[in-house]
Parts: structure tokens; C-alpha cells; sequence
């Protein structure tokens, strides 16, 4: 007679084994992919745009480079395998938290051969560390999240370097098709979000970052949300209504930041006659109206929605709309299920170097039918950037907790700018509301009955 508990002890290690083998190759192919976008953003340079400070808002394209190694040795050579550090004298130059991004240019850098040589030396290193890594154990090696913490750590540094390439002056480096022109969109402007409770945040995704986290109930009052992100149309007319010029519109500490900084229009904006340039890496085009807005502040996404008679949305009421299902109640990891994004679903990963036009991506649409909400742009919420409650800081408290308070704001979603690995319904990002450089747009709400 056959021993059905065998079978079952063996059945169960096969799967274990497997599951083990589907990680090390996620682990792996997001590691290879951080890389080779890296690589682009600095090979398409030559060494004095490496070195060169472009913004005081931004560091030199190559302290990124080796800070991301830095990182990588730090954590995968380090905490996971127990190796001696190779080159302990660097570490306090690319420590974020020591040196503020004006300041870089003016430390003792590695140049940019001696940092492509000392990333590569560590990535060849921890691919090693990768294939023999046993997923448990510890918090950190759990479902190899130390691996996928240090793909996304990467990939968020890509998109600061691209920010950085965006502020660059000079001809165009960069270059990558545009999003599949599609029609006007003709759904309705708006959608309404049923109210009641559902789950926010995450408790099982395993490589979310810790303030995605615990999962935890959240009551919502029934609201309507824009169908799309605002379009670079809809905001001029707040422009040429003279919104920037009416204090009716803007917070007290809007309104002085748009009289001491002079703001007439979204960042890499000017007027010629009666149309809006803007320079996009490099380029000068016509801002295209259907796409959207893109390099607003918080206080301009926030002015807008006042002007337009609305407000912009909670960070709650956001992930509602991008996560729930009103027809079973449950939760999503994604706006479309649980699947992981392709490019059917949004416009991640740098594949453009741009929004698609507002009502792309049916196939990303929520349930409740609201499109964008992955990708395209970072949006603006009117959230602080706060815990939730039962929040742990893990496994590092300056990724996170240091920035709780007031003073930031939420973003939600991504932008093309961000990838995969980086980019989730329960992701947060968040920065101060004067901030501009960044891939930020933004959508609105209203309250039911107003």
C-alpha cells in the first residue's frame, strides 16, 4: 500500500523547491534588468556629464552609480553573506543621509571608471551570494526580500538619473518610442467609489517595503474620482483663467511659494504666442493636450482641484479606487487583479519617456472602470506621509520613518519612470509639496454629495 504521507512530505518539498527556484529567478531578473537600466542612463554620457552637478536638486549622475553598489555590497555582501567590506572607506560618501545632494560634487568621488568597476565587482559578487541564498531564516532573507528591496532601491535611483536627465541641458541622449497613439477618450469624467470598508495596505506582499505595511481595515465615505489623470488641456485652462494669479486657489504657503518663486506654469513650460513649449530630455515640443500634466507641485495639483470645484483625493480613497473590487469585496494587488504588469496593463519601466494620452490602457482599468492609476504619473494625494498603525521599521528606519510627518505628501501609482519592481497598488511614495523635478501629475475627487 502506498504511504500517502510520504507522498504528501514529498509533494510538499517539490513545491517548496520550486517556489525557492521561481524567487531566485525573480530575484535575478530584477537585479539583471536594475542593471541594464543603469547602464543606459550612464553610458549615454560622457564623463563630465557624470560628474557634473546638473540641479543642487539632484545629485552627480555618478554618485548614483556608486551608491547603488555601495548599497548592494552593504547589504547582499554584508548582512547576507557575512563577507569583510571591500572598500569601507567609501562608505560615508555615499551615505544619503550624511551628505545632502548640493554638497556631492564638492567629495572625494570615485571617477566614473573606478564606480562602473566597483558596481560591477559587487554584482558579480552577489549574483554569487544569489544563487546559493537560502529564502528564509531571517526577516531580511524571507522570501528573498533583502534581493528585491535592493532591485527596487536600484530602480528608484534610475529614475532619480533620469530625473537628472531631464534637468540636464543640452541635446537629447535618451530615446524611446512613444506610447500607441490612441482616440480621444470619450468615457465619463468621473466614477463613483461606492463607500464601506476595505483592506489597505499589505501583509503579504513579500517584497513590500515597511510603510506599505501591516495590512489593516479602512472605512471610506462613497466619492467620485476622475476617470483619468488631469490632461496638460484641462490645465491650461486654469492657466489662461489666471489661476496662478488668484490667492482664492492656494493654500497660504501655495501662494507664497508662487509669489516668491514667480511659477506661471508646470516646470519645463514657456509660452510662444498663443501655444505652450515645454523641453521633455532634451526636446522642445508642443505641450500635447491630451497627455498628463506632468512636473506639478503638490500646491499646483492642489490649486487646480480647488479652482475645478473639487480636491485631490486621500491616500485612502486612492487605494480604494486602484484596489477594490465592489462586486466580491476583495482586495487586488493591481487596479487589473492580482496578475503582475505587462505592457498591456500600464506604462512602467522607462519603456517611453513619456505619459500616454489620458485613457490608455483599458486593460489596467480598475473594476469601477478608472484608467492610469499605474503609471504615467505619480500622482499627488492630500495625504501626510504618516505610519499605519501597527507600523514596523524594517530593516532600516531612515527609508521610512524619518520622513513621517507633515511636512510630505503622499504619491501614489508610479510613473513611466518607474519600474515594475517598484511600482505596486500598495506602494508609497512621497516628497515635499514644492517639488517639481519629479514625474508628478494628479487626478481629482469630490466628496458624493458635493
Amino acid at each position: 500500500m502506498t504511504d500517502h504521507t510520504d507522498n504528501t512530505a514529498t509533494e510538499t518539498a517539490v513545491v517548496e523547491a520550486v517556489d525557492t527556484e521561481v524567487l531566485r529567478e525573480r530575484a535575478v531578473a530584477s537585479l539583471i534588468t536594475a542593471r541594464e537600466r543603469t547602464t543606459l542612463l550612464t553610458d549615454c554620457v560622457e564623463g563630465p556629464d557624470l560628474t557634473a552637478q546638473h540641479s543642487p536638486l539632484m545629485s552627480p549622475l555618478v554618485w548614483d552609480l556608486a551608491h547603488i553598489g555601495n548599497q548592494e555590497e552593504q547589504w547582499l555582501l554584508r548582512a547576507v553573506a557575512g563577507r569583510e567590506a571591500m572598500r569601507p572607506e567609501i562608505d560615508s560618501l555615499y551615505d544619503a543621509f550624511e551628505h545632502p545632494r548640493a554638497r556631492r560634487p564638492s567629495l572625494p568621488l570615485l571617477p566614473p571608471r573606478e564606480a562602473r568597476r566597483y558596481a560591477a565587482d559587487v554584482r558579480g559578487r552577489a549574483l554569487d551570494v544569489l544563487e546559493g541564498a537560502v529564502f528564509g531564516g531571517t526577516r531580511l532573507t524571507e522570501a528573498g526580500f533583502v534581493f528585491g528591496m535592493i532591485a527596487q532601491h536600484e530602480q528608484q535611483h534610475d529614475e532619480t538619473m533620469l530625473i537628472t536627465h531631464q534637468l540636464r541641458k543640452g541635446p537629447r541622449v535618451l530615446s524611446a518610442p512613444d506610447p500607441e497613439p490612441v482616440g480621444l477618450f470619450t468615457g465619463p469624467a468621473e466614477v463613483l467609489v461606492p463607500g464601506g470598508p476595505f483592506t489597505m495596505g499589505t501583509s503579504t506582499e513579500p517584497w513590500a517595503l515597511d510603510n506599505e505595511r501591516p495590512a489593516h481595515r479602512r472605512e471610506v465615505a462613497p466619492f467620485h474620482i476622475d476617470t483619468t489623470p488631469v490632461t496638460n488641456g484641462a490645465y491650461q485652462a486654469f492657466i489662461e483663467d489666471g489661476g496662478y494669479d488668484d490667492p482664492r486657489w492656494w493654500t497660504p504657503d501655495g501662494w507664497a511659494h508662487v509669489r516668491r518663486n514667480s511659477l506661471t506654469a508646470p516646470l519645463f513650460w514657456r509660452r510662444d504666442g498663443r501655444q505652450w513649449l515645454r523641453r521633455r530630455f532634451g526636446v522642445t515640443e508642443t505641450v500635447p493636450a491630451h497627455e498628463p500634466v506632468l512636473h506639478v507641485c503638490w500646491y499646483e495639483a492642489d490649486a487646480y482641484a480647488r479652482w475645478a470645484g473639487r480636491r485631490l483625493p486621500t491616500e485612502t480613497e486612492w487605494e480604494k479606487a486602484a484596489r477594490h473590487d465592489p462586486a466580491t469585496g476583495r482586495t487586488m494587488r493591481y487596479p487589473w487583479g492580482d496578475a503582475d504588469p505587462t505592457p498591456e496593463h500600464a506604462n512602467l519601466g522607462q519603456r517611453h519617456l513619456r505619459p500616454a494620452p489620458a485613457g490608455s490602457y483599458p486593460a489596467g482599468q480598475s473594476p469601477l472602470g478608472v484608467r492610469q492609476l499605474i503609471g504615467d504619473v505619480w500622482e499627488w494625494t492630500s495625504s501626510d506621509f504618516t505610519p499605519y498603525p501597527g507600523f514596523n521599521a524594517f530593516p532600516y528606519k531612515e527609508y521610512s520613518q524619518v520622513f513621517f510627518g507633515p511636512e510630505h505628501k503622499v504619491l501614489r501609482g508610479g510613473s513611466f519612470a518607474v519600474d515594475a519592481v517598484a511600482c505596486r497598488g500598495t506602494f508609497r511614495n512621497w516628497d515635499l509639496p514644492i517639488r517639481r523635478q519629479i514625474f508628478s501629475g494628479f487626478r481629482t475627487a469630490r466628496s458624493e454629495n458635493v
